[in-house]
């Protein structure tokens, strides 16, 4: 992959990550806040706690996508970025253009995923 095009990858994935970093401490001050609110009823008290699970799962996964990010940054510094890690073939450009992190190509994602259920 030529240097360029490492460079526009690395952009996105430090813009992915900033975001990421910004929506969970976001999230965990909302829920601060939540934990200080005076509940009334039974109701009040059942829509913070599904609130409170709803922002901890997308927390979990965010955190999985910063992992996989800064996975993703190491593979840029050690020249295998790009490259799917089953096949070992290059993944193409518009996919990495959706997903940065991708560790596989298109073909073996599927596989994966299959093997998965």
């Amino acid at each position: 992959m030529k240097e360029r095009d490492l460079r526009f990858f690395e952009n996105l994935l430090d813009n992915r990550k900033e975001q990421i970093q910004k929506n969970i401490n976001n999230t965990l001050k909302d829920m601060q806040e939540l934990q200080k609110t005076h509940l009334s009823d039974d109701a009040d008290h059942a829509s913070v706690n599904s609130d409170r699970l709803t922002k901890h799962a997308i927390n979990k996964q965010q955190a999985a996508e910063l992992k996989a990010i800064d996975y993703a940054k190491n593979k840029i510094k050690n020249g295998n970025y790009g490259i799917c890690e089953m096949c070992e073939e290059n993944i193409s450009f518009q996919r990495l253009k959706v997903k940065p992190h991708a560790k596989y190509c298109i073909v073996c994602r599927e596989i994966v995923e299959k093997q998965n259920k």
